[in-house]
């Protein structure tokens, strides 16, 4: 349960996050991970979260691209951060702009969920088996684009809200099938309701899907401290290659992109694709590179992608 406000001035650290059901379990995975570091945080009232409630939050009935991306989820808390209100910010890391406000950091990443997508569906048990002409909904174009790509008859409308309410969305008709995060439905005990989990090579995952990452002042030593024993260093490092390739190819909620890094021993694949909205032309591209090279590779499929792709394609 999140804490009161009153509780602020006892608090140690001050978590700020969402108000969903999903960004509150996250909250409370990193508390808990947090006490479990460091044992005197288990003391009431030394850890606060504080709900704040962001743009993205409250515009629900208008796609993100529409309102100015996937910053709106983040805006707010960061806002909350920088003045000083909250020490921490917890976030999905897919929805994290490819650029911070200057002064903050992603300081850690907790440990990677599934990043693949699964299908929720009242008829059928596969994309492939969705009946002729049925209704997918999606707010997310990288989704869109990759389904009309492997069938173009599916008729794509948005779908928007939290976990619960785009599968209540699902259950009265409003569309034939939508599509979810896998580390989304894990968090919230879920999984169980997936018709099917999407294999990357059908369906390739947002940059970062499925990680945690916690977001501070880059000065403040006090808190950094704290963090730094949660980091995971696989995770660091495959979302920071995903992350290295969107910044190159300036990716926003406006041109679907996706990308997934994945450790082989000592080496590092990233499979990495940008599309037309329409899924009328995909551009992929897959390399290995070593695990040190994790930021040279995603700029290096970034880059490549950029070329194929030509000066018009990306926005």
């Amino acid at each position: 349960m999140a804490s009161s406000a009153s509780d602020s001035n006892q608090a140690i650290l001050r978590i700020g996050t969402r108000g969903s059901p999903l960004a509150l379990a996250q909250a409370d995975e990193t508390r808990t991970r947090l006490i479990a570091a460091h044992p005197h945080l288990a003391s009431p009232g030394a850890i606060e979260i504080r709900i704040i409630k962001t743009t993205g939050d409250k515009e629900q009935n208008r796609l993100l691209n529409e309102i100015g991306g996937k910053g709106l989820f983040t805006k707010e808390i960061e806002e909350a951060l920088l003045a000083g209100d909250v020490d921490i910010a917890v976030h999905s890391m897919k929805d994290m702009p490819t650029f911070l406000p200057e002064g903050l950091v992603i300081s850690c990443l907790l440990p990677r969920e599934d990043p693949r997508d699964v299908l929720i569906t009242t008829a059928g048990t596969s994309i492939a088996t969705l009946p002729q002409g049925a209704v997918v909904g999606s707010a997310s174009l990288r989704r869109a684009a990759q389904i009309k790509a492997l069938r173009p008859d599916l008729s794509i409308v948005p779908l928007r809200g939290n976990v619960e309410t785009r599968i209540a969305k699902v259950q009265r008709g409003d569309a034939t099938a939508t599509l979810l995060a896998l580390a989304g439905l894990k968090r919230l005990h879920k999984a169980n309701i997936a018709t099917a989990i999407l294999s990357t090579d059908e369906i390739l995952p947002a940059v970062a899907q499925g990680a945690i990452g916690i977001e501070s002042r880059a000065g403040d030593d006090r808190v950094n401290e704290l963090l730094a024993p949660l980091n995971d260093p696989q995770t660091e490092m495959r979302v920071t290659t995903e992350r290295a390739c969107l910044a190159v190819l300036e990716g926003s909620c406006r041109t679907p992109i996706a990308a997934l890094a994945e450790l082989q021993g000592d080496r590092l694949r990233l499979r990495a694709l940008v599309a037309l909205p329409d899924g009328s032309k995909v551009y992929r591209q897959d390399a290995t590179a070593a695990a040190s090279d994790a930021r040279k590779l995603g700029e290096q499929i970034g880059r490549k992608l950029k070329e194929l792709a030509g000066p018009d394609f990306l926005p």
